[in-house]
């Protein structure tokens, strides 16, 4: 555990991507195959389930740090951290251990039935053999609120120099439904049939936001160009007579889709398609938070399949007849794909279709068109480009449209998580409806490091009342608020739910009596229906 949360110190010192690749592969060249395969785990979001509430964490933390339950929750909101709450608030170890990370692990899920009093002992022997840093990681692992400001693709890289195999063909095998507990280091990295299981998924190729002007591109004969649709990106696999359905998060959510169940008779064995999952009816796509009643539910009832039916808009074919095509050109594997998708024929799988366009101005035309067309805007896509893995610019370019945007008046704060802990920065924000003010969404991104610290001083000075960790201020400070889409919501007093909603700016030019109103923002949802 020593060298794990060594680890994390180090990662979380750094914003250096060579720094932290080197951490990492320092880290993976020392330790054991457990805590190696266990590490793989945390970075690819296989933490270990949750044992022990943390009501219990936060009482017993209390009690062995000698204060009352209401001034460790009053600390708590203040640094904004359960897990270095805990640590913090907890006296000096009286011991040591060299117990590692998998062992710790291990006493972890040990702890999932047993007496209170059995996880109480043993949670406060941990405490008292762990110095903070140790015992940070320790809670953040009972927690199972692992992050380590590391992604997965810099922890390949660093695996694939520590193991010198390829970095896409580790990747490929970290893909899939393995589990910690169910394989070892050795079979998970090394073992050549390790893509044996049939439901593996291929590592999602992902497109960065155009840069520039698309002229920039080259020639406009090199490129294919198809609308964005705002869904849940899948792969659809059919393997050994079985059908797969993997979202772009490494989640298995075949059961979740139904409808695809058909395609494992129709689709030939041996194929994996990429593409949008997105509800559709009446030939139009619906708003992308009809998802989630999809999405949260491991049963899908009949009236959520009438509500929402799914379907598959399909880009890509990855494999053939059991053949990766991931390098073949694009043009190839398009050629593949509408002859495959023209002689098998289903009414939930629909091919993405190109747009036509003479020159970069004709597609520009297309693209301000795109909320007409219930899509987010395009995408280009150059035609001789291998399926590459992760993020990669150069071949692969989301061109979306412009965000909608609203002046809003920022009405509540609270405080932000890891390194903003100490800072007010997550806000909600209201717009006028007659001569009140409505909360219509929330918002934490956007803002300089410098305009936070001015906010967050403009929150403490101004503030009217508390609820718990919120606070209530002085309606006074105007941002404008962008997004992608607006939809009907009954859950919200304002009626309207936004799409990806962050600051674009804040407006220290108008007095809070020229934000926008609430008519303004029913405007907008009767020009962009959804």
């Amino acid at each position: 555990m020593k060298d794990f949360a060594q680890l994390f110190n180090a990662l979380d010192q750094t914003n250096s991507t060579l720094k932290k690749v080197a951490a990492l592969k320092e880290y993976f060249d020392k330790s054991d195959d457990s805590d190696k395969l266990w590490t793989i785990a945390i970075l690819s979001h296989k933490r270990p389930k949750r044992t022990v509430k943390t009501t219990f964490l936060r009482q017993w933390a209390a009690e062995l740090g000698g204060i009352p339950d209401w001034l460790f929750e009053d600390a708590y909101h203040t640094v904004g951290d359960l897990a270095e709450s805990i640590a913090l608030i907890v006296p000096e170890a009286e011991s040591s251990n060299s117990k590692s990370l998998s062992e710790w692990i291990d006493t972890i899920k040990s702890l999932d039935k047993a007496p209170d009093e059995t996880k109480k002992n043993t949670i406060l022997n941990a405490w008292n053999s762990m110095n903070t840093s140790e015992r940070f990681v320790f809670n953040k692992l009972i927690t199972g609120g692992f992050r380590m400001g590391v992604s997965q693709k810099l922890m390949t890289r660093a695996l694939a120099q520590h193991t010198e195999i390829e970095e896409s063909e580790l990747a490929h095998r970290l893909m899939g439904n393995w589990e910690p507990s169910s394989t070892s280091f050795h079979e998970l990295i090394y073992s050549k049939d390790s893509a044996a299981d049939l439901s593996k998924p291929y590592p999602f190729y992902l497109a960065y936001q155009l840069e520039g002007e698309p002229q920039e591109l080259g020639n406009t004969k090199d490129w294919f160009a198809e609308r964005k649709w705002d869904g849940i990106r899948g792969q659809l696999i059919v393997r050994g007579g079985e059908l797969f359905v993997w979202s772009r998060g490494e989640e298995l959510v075949t059961d979740r889709f139904p409808e695809f169940e058909p395609l494992k008779e129709i689709l030939p064995d041996g194929t994996v398609l990429d593409g949008e999952i997105i509800p559709i009816k009446d030939g139009h796509p619906l708003p992308f938070g009809l998802m989630q009643k999809r999405i949260g539910r491991k049963t899908v009832s009949k009236k959520i399949l009438e509500e929402v039916p799914i379907h598959l808009i399909a880009y890509d074919l990855l494999e053939h007849n059991d053949k990766d095509l991931r390098q073949e050109p694009m043009h190839k594997r398009r050629e593949l794909l509408e002859d495959l998708l023209s002689q098998r024929k289903f009414e939930r799988l629909l091919l993405s279709e190109l747009v036509d366009f003479n020159d970069w101005q004709d597609l520009a035309e297309v693209r301000e068109h795109s909320r007409e067309h219930f899509c987010e805007g395009l995408m280009l896509k150059r035609k001789d480009s291998a399926y590459q893995v992760g993020r990669k610019k150069g071949d692969w370019w989301k061109w979306k449209v412009d965000p909608l945007v609203i002046d809003a008046v920022m009405i509540y704060a609270q405080k932000g998580h890891g390194r903003r802990a100490n800072l007010y920065t997550d806000f909600t924000f209201a717009v006028w409806d007659g001569e009140q003010l409505v909360p219509f969404t929330k918002a934490y991104s956007g803002l300089t490091d410098a305009e936070m610290r001015q906010v967050d001083s403009f929150v403490k000075k101004n503030t009217i009342d508390r609820f718990g960790p919120v606070r209530s201020v002085t309606p006074e400070l105007v941002f404008e608020i962008a997004f992608e889409g607006i939809n009907e919501s009954t859950r919200h007093k304002s009626g309207v739910a936004l799409r990806f909603p962050r600051i674009s700016r804040w407006r220290k030019d108008k007095p809070k009596e020229e934000a926008n109103t609430l008519e303004d923002l029913k405007g907008l949802l009767k020009t962009y229906p959804r």
